[in-house]
């Protein structure tokens, strides 16, 4: 019988198979870190193989991702324009901090997408979940990046407007 916290079962599909091997993520199975082939570097060699795969995923990103390319020349635009904005640095490292927070949250779902995509090309529910959320991401720090400049380029550009106007 079912207690009251368990879901009810289901009368057409059999019982899960009970087995008393470890999970492979469980700490009793032994694993060491010297066993992974990709964990061999240390210290120094590390950072650099780090450094090479990093501007490695960068030109992937953009030589194969559109998306990243248009967010990659938003910055290349607006970089400029926070620089020479009469600001504070704190108003500064904001709005360069959320054009760089963008390409971040580019590059994590486009590494979603590609490792989706790895695991299977056919349609699947939980593989557009998993699209869906990466793009909801992206739509947010977008949002976040637009509300920051407009509250802080804003009314500088509408001072320059109204000056320009008079």
């Amino acid at each position: 019988m079912p207690t009251p916290h368990s879901p009810p079962s289901d009368p057409h599909r059999p019982p899960a198979p009970q087995t008393s091997a470890p999970a492979q993520d469980s700490p009793n199975n032994d694993y060491t870190i010297e066993q992974n082939p990709h964990k061999g570097n240390r210290g120094l060699a590390r950072a650099w193989h780090a450094g090479i795969n990093s501007l490695s995923g960068l030109r992937y990103a953009v030589l194969e991702e559109s998306a990243f390319r248009q967010e990659l020349t938003l910055v290349a635009i607006l970089t400029p324009c926070a620089l020479l904005l009469p600001v504070g640095v704190v108003e500064r490292i904001l709005l360069l901090g959320t054009l760089l927070l963008v390409l971040i949250v580019e590059l994590l779902n486009s590494s979603v997408e590609a490792a989706v995509d790895r695991i299977s090309l056919e349609r699947h529910s939980l593989s557009k979940r998993a699209k869906d959320f990466g793009s909801a991401a992206v739509m947010l720090a977008l949002v976040l990046c637009g509300g920051t400049w407009l509250a802080i380029a804003g009314p500088i550009v509408l001072d320059w407007l109204r000056a320009l106007a008079a």
